[in-house]
């Protein structure tokens, strides 16, 4: 009989919001592996976990396992509690390959060990890629078109102000001064540090109010 091990994994607002608790998801793994003839040697917890990376305690010991060929077949109620980043689990879906281990996802009627299952597989991770591009061409069209229209895009840069619309940005009389005696300073040569010092001495301060630093003299040119 094919060894497999569960993966159970929920954060606070995980069980909040969908009710997905860990009782739950042990469960219907426990179903799965009964269903799919395997012999089940563990159930890995993660609680109070984000499934933004794979750095968790048990995901880490249930790819330890993984790697070491111990089992052959990890079930887990769903893919998302396993990861929620595309690239993570084709990464994790090539390691599972290569160690020959089989994903079974309850929730997504998934079993990796049938040539279907592994199919049907790389199709989601191929569209899950495929909408993270373009949720990233479309947010970059926006900001494009916002910068264009000379609205406000994340940080209200250093020398410049919201307009009384609150959308649009204008010069900061206030800002701009300092901004061109900093530009200034830089044209003659001088280090970064002699710039912060050299505002300091005549009295100018960055926006939140304190002693001007290299560090922000720097970040100002930068964006500037």
């Amino acid at each position: 009989m094919p060894i497999a091990i569960g993966y159970a994994r929920v954060s606070t607002t995980d069980q909040a919001e969908t009710g997905e608790s860990l009782e739950l998801q042990q469960r219907k793994i426990r179903a799965a592996a009964e269903i799919g003839d395997y012999e089940l040697v563990d159930v890995l917890v993660d609680a109070g976990e984000s499934a933004k990376s794979l750095h968790r305690p048990s995901a880490a010991r249930l790819l330890d396992l993984v790697k070491a060929r111990k089992v052959d077949a990890v079930i887990v109620h769903k893919l998302d509690r396993l990861t929620r980043s595309v690239r993570d689990l084709a990464d994790l879906l090539d390691l599972f390959d290569r160690c020959g281990v089989a994903l079974v996802s309850v929730t997504e009627s998934l079993d990796t060990s049938s040539a279907a299952g592994r199919l049907v597989l790389n199709i989601m991770v191929s569209v899950g890629q495929w909408e993270r591009e373009v949720i990233g061409e479309r947010t970059r069209d926006a900001l494009q078109a916002k910068k264009a229209r000379g609205e406000r895009v994340g940080t209200v840069p250093f020398g410049y102000q919201l307009a009384a619309g609150g959308v649009a940005l204008e010069e900061s009389p206030a800002e701009q001064r300092v901004l061109h005696n900093l530009r200034d300073l830089r044209g003659q040569g001088h280090t970064l540090r002699t710039i912060a010092d050299e505002l300091n001495q005549q009295g100018f301060t960055t926006r939140n109010g304190s002693p001007w630093r290299f560090e922000y003299v720097r970040s100002v040119l930068k964006a500037a």
